[in-house]
């Protein structure tokens, strides 16, 4: 008898728990402050056991820092999966744009989570080691796209770099202490309108 669907359960049982402890964790932690947030709160919160917690995490800023290596996964993938003979411009522009487009679907959520993030210095340190990671993924990734090797060429790595520098920056502007954040996926297209004529032009 095949145990797939058992294992299969059990994998959707432990992705939900996950769910449930990021969620609680990064809107404790955005309400209240880094420092003020215990573990036993956050695993009070999602329902489970401090034990439970650290099955799935080693601290309340592992928690964070998870969720930033979600957000760099989901930029590679993304512009993996960008037609083959686009610009770079676009193809840098939708893989950027995949957690901003969620941050402002989400922003009441998502909002607090950032500027928690960018405020708290143990947590920018982190976001920063993540940005750096991800520079490095986008840039192997584009170079595969475009035939170009990132040792030997300046481009992949430029404009890689080009393109999380413009994630940075509309991520800092819209969590700024305006009364009303603009929409991030707005702010990113004004962004790469800046960047498409040097990202779009001759790669060799």
């Amino acid at each position: 008898m095949s145990t797939r669907p058992e294992v299969s359960l059990a994998q959707r049982k432990r992705q939900l728990v996950a769910t449930e402890l990021t969620e609680a964790a990064l809107q404790l932690l955005a309400l209240r402050g880094f420092d003020a947030v215990t573990v036993d709160e956050i695993a009070t919160t999602a329902g489970v056991s401090k034990r439970t917690f650290f099955r799935y995490f080693a601290s309340k800023e592992d928690v964070v820092v998870q969720f930033l290596a979600d957000m760099g996964a989901d930029m590679r993938a993304e512009l993996a999966a960008r037609p083959a003979g686009e610009r770079p411009s676009e193809a840098l522009l939708h893989a950027v744009s995949v957690p901003l487009s969620l941050c402002g679907d989400h922003a009441e959520r998502a909002l607090p989570v950032v500027r928690l993030i960018l405020r708290t210095p143990a947590l920018l340190a982190r976001f920063l080691e993540h940005e750096a990671r991800w520079r490095e993924e986008l840039t192997e990734e584009l170079g595969a796209r475009l035939g170009l090797d990132p040792e030997a060429e300046l481009y992949p790595r430029l404009a890689a770099g080009m393109a999380v520098a413009a994630f940075d920056t509309v991520l800092h502007h819209w969590s700024g202490d305006g009364e009303e954040a603009e929409d991030p996926t707005v702010l990113i297209g004004r962004a790469f309108a800046v960047l498409a004529p040097a990202l779009d032009r001759e790669t060799g």
